[in-house]
């Protein structure tokens, strides 16, 4: 049989999905650690700090603690909350609760009570599982039994052979995920995954990306984004990869991390931005740098290869599409909007506001469509077929295609500002912006005026100094045209940012125009 990695895109797609097909249909995403450790039971699955946990020891603690949970009266199909920092304790909760047959529900590490109320009203588990650090935040959740990593087995003998643990599998159109979204646009969403979406986009990253039994991929993005649990939980462990775990974004946490050398280096453009303030992190063992989560800001990149002499590859996804829509691993020196091909098995298409397609190398909206989709929003049908049109998801986000199909992202829809007729996109202000050497974040939002919008651009120096908005709106003169330069600079002490660091301008609305 014919090496993965000498395979074309189709042909690995092919092949990795067709390790998941099982009775004519694809498997159950949790039984991933089972049969992973059926493959390598002595490979490292995980390294956090100093201890090594090999793919058998991680399935035994994820199988026992799954056991004590049904014991305890967990049900296949109930909601099972999580909420863990990065570590040890969150995988084996995750796997233990898929492995009963529940529905897992990672949370936000860093919602406040009022979001977390939410999220339990609307999901209304029957089971939490907390760091024990933590656990008082749901106190007064009287209908869920609650669990804290003190709960779990995790230091015990691992007995040689390892008695049979019946693992209860959902259907892969089954609700298996269900991962709130961050609430930028409003409280936090549920976002309904099964295991057919999880498992296709797993095939789909694992088809773009060398995901492989040899590398080592340096985990610091939150385990409860989306981006964090495909790279590095599904993808990687159906992979065989080595993850290492660190247990928050800290330079300190990166730095200790950084000794087990890592080969893929996965981040948000903040992080790449925080390796390029340390400038001379030990880098030189990692193959892939790969960014997603947010839009890649030109300077950036640009400060990132001068100091490292190593290109940022670019991907793009949502929480709707388990999440990978695209990736650009080609070494080639693209613009930073440029997120590279989509997907094998993602279609995608550019429309106008009345949905019809827009001409080649227009902007509009993107539209996709594939079996890694979401199922819907959870209690939420009306939303649903809002963003859900016979199969197609309309991602709020402004796109077009290159000469060459590479995908091209120009903002998010509801970020529009739309000035006498005139479309500005923030995200290319920003771009401008953040390049000054003064600038650490950029924010652009829209102003009513007498005519339609305007620009308003916010933002967080690394150090005030006298005379900077000026600096700021002739660079702006001088990149941009007339009507997209900002009409007002705002300077402010605190950008408000989202858990995986991109600036919420939900907040900074409602923080600039109170």
């Amino acid at each position: 049989m014919k090496l993965e990695h000498q395979l074309n895109k189709r042909e690995k797609f092919d092949f990795f999905y067709s390790q998941m097909i099982f009775s004519d249909k694809i498997m159950f995403a949790g039984t991933i650690l089972k049969q992973s450790y059926e493959r390598w039971p002595d490979n490292i699955a995980l390294i956090y700090q100093d201890r090594f946990i090999t793919y058998k020891e991680l399935y035994y603690r994820a199988a026992v603690f799954s056991q004590k949970l049904i014991k305890h009266g967990l049900q296949p199909r109930e909601r099972v909350l999580l909420f863990f920092r990065n570590s040890f304790e969150f995988y084996v909760a995750y796997f233990a609760v898929w492995q009963a047959g529940a529905v897992v529900a990672p949370l936000n590490i860093f919602l406040r009570e009022k979001e977390l109320k939410h999220i339990v009203k609307d999901a209304n588990p029957s089971m939490i599982i907390s760091a024990h650090d933590k656990i008082d935040l749901f106190k007064n959740v009287n209908a869920a039994t609650l669990f804290t990593d003190k709960d779990m087995d995790l230091d015990s003998h691992v007995p040689e052979l390892l008695p049979e643990f019946e693992s209860v599998c959902l259907e892969p159109d089954e609700l298996a995920a269900l991962l709130y979204t961050s609430g930028t646009t409003g409280l936090p969403k549920g976002v309904m995954l099964s295991s057919k979406n999880i498992m296709t986009n797993v095939a789909q990253a694992l088809s773009s990306m060398p995901f492989n039994q040899a590398q080592r991929v340096f985990c610091v993005l939150p385990l409860f984004h989306c981006f964090a649990q495909n790279t590095c939980i599904w993808s990687s462990l159906f992979a065989g990869c080595t993850v290492i775990v660190v247990p928050k974004i800290s330079r300190k946490e990166i730095l200790d991390s950084l000794k087990h050398t890592p080969t893929i280096f996965l981040g948000v453009p903040a992080l790449f931005g925080l390796l390029c303030l340390f400038k001379d992190a030990p880098l030189s063992c990692i193959e892939y740098f790969i960014s997603g989560g947010d839009a890649l800001p030109d300077k950036i990149r640009s400060i990132f290869s001068l100091l490292y002499r190593r290109k940022l590859c670019n991907g793009y996804g949502l929480t709707e599409t388990s999440p990978l829509i695209s990736v650009d691993m080609d070494d080639l020196a693209e613009p930073t909007n440029n997120v590279g091909l989509p997907v094998i098995g993602m279609d995608c298409s550019i429309r106008d506001e009345m949905g019809n397609e827009v001409p080649q190398g227009h902007i509009g909206e993107l539209w996709v469509k594939g079996d890694n989709v979401m199922m819907g929003y959870y209690n939420a049908p009306e939303l649903t077929k809002e963003v859900i049109v016979e199969g197609w998801l309309a991602t709020g986000d402004f796109a077009r295609f290159d000469d060459y199909g590479k995908l091209i992202i120009c903002g998010r829809l509801k970020d529009l500002i739309i000035h006498k007729g005139m479309n500005i996109y923030p995200q290319e202000i920003e771009n401008v912006i953040v390049g000054h050497r003064a600038v650490l974040r950029v924010g652009v939002i829209g102003k009513d005026d007498l005519y339609g919008q305007v620009p308003i651009a916010v933002v967080q120096l690394r150090k005030k100094h006298k005379g900077v908005e000026k600096e700021l709106h002739d660079l702006c003169q001088k990149e941009l045209a007339a009507y997209k330069v900002p009409k007002k600079i705002i300077v402010i002490d605190d950008m408000p940012l989202t858990a995986t660091g991109k600036v919420d301008k939900n907040k900074l609305r409602t923080q600039i125009f109170k």
